[in-house]
């Protein structure tokens, strides 16, 4: 994959087909505005690839392991324990 390009907006109006062609190619292209990053056109595969990663990311599986060792060693016992506890309010 080739370096980041960038046009200026004017710039990138004349050359949107090849803009394209070069996304489709893998290379990103910044559009500035009066010098400033304004957008971005990135190879469809670079959008795919966030959003499968911010599903997983949002979803239950993101959870996964995160309680490791909360419960101790023994689940049963601290459960056993935390309902003794309990009892004796």
């Amino acid at each position: 994959m080739s370096a980041n390009t960038s046009y200026g907006l004017e710039q990138a109006r004349i050359q949107l087909p090849s803009i394209v062609a070069d996304a489709h190619a893998g290379v990103r292209c910044i559009i500035t505005k009066h010098g400033k990053p304004y957008a971005a056109i990135v190879p469809l595969e670079d959008v795919q690839r966030s959003s499968a990663e911010a599903d997983l990311a949002s979803g239950l599986l993101a959870l996964r392991g995160t309680g490791r060792g909360l419960w101790g060693a023994d689940v049963g016992q601290t459960v056993s324990e935390l309902r003794d506890e309990w009892g004796e309010a």
